[in-house]
């Protein structure tokens, strides 16, 4: 199983780091890509996060799911590099896994991914999920995109993905585990 997660300056910490680290608790092999030159990336309420890897470093094959947080200016800055979104066709072409939450999702919107598919966004970018089927669920998936609402539930989320992966019995154990 192997994840990645796209960090981009002004990327909400809470929809990153929660994810990572439940992924990695499920035994997921995930790595932080930075699309920028550097990095050392900074979320969007400055905290500081350095990346495994860089963008430009990576290996692109054999990846089971793309992650992408929301925040701004982070879905701004996803949305402008070109060989991330030429990544993400690819993904979808392939009908491999793609998450996004927040803000994150309009970046499938706008490359019409999410045509006839159920999805959620954090308020005010509904109309960036062009001819989605819009959800009053905090956590969505259909078919290979999973989306969410926002920071507050970047957890069950992030156990919905781990379900999804792995199972409800791995979902279910970390949750334990964690006091949830």
């Amino acid at each position: 199983m192997k994840v990645l997660v796209f960090l981009a300056d002004g990327f909400e910490e809470i929809e990153a780091i929660v994810p990572i680290d439940i992924f990695r608790r499920a035994g997921i092999e995930t790595t932080t890509v930075s699309i920028s030159e550097n990095k050392l990336v900074r979320g969007t309420h400055n905290i500081m996060v350095m990346a495994d890897s860089l963008f430009n470093e990576m290996d692109f094959s054999e990846i089971d799911l793309l992650y992408l947080p929301g925040g701004m200016p982070g879905t701004r800055n996803l949305d402008e590099h070109v060989e991330l979104k030429k990544l993400i066709q690819l993904q979808a072409a392939g009908n491999r896994k793609i998450a996004a939450i927040c803000a994150a999702p309009s970046i499938l919107g706008k490359m019409n991914l999410l045509n006839g598919k159920e999805a959620i966004c954090y308020p005010g970018f509904e109309d960036k999920l062009y001819r989605a089927i819009l959800s009053k669920d905090k956590v969505v998936k259909s078919g290979n995109i999973s989306t969410a609402k926002g920071a507050g539930v970047a957890l069950k989320f992030a156990l919905k993905i781990v379900e999804d992966l792995k199972g409800k019995e791995a979902a279910d154990k970390i949750a334990e585990s964690i006091q949830l």
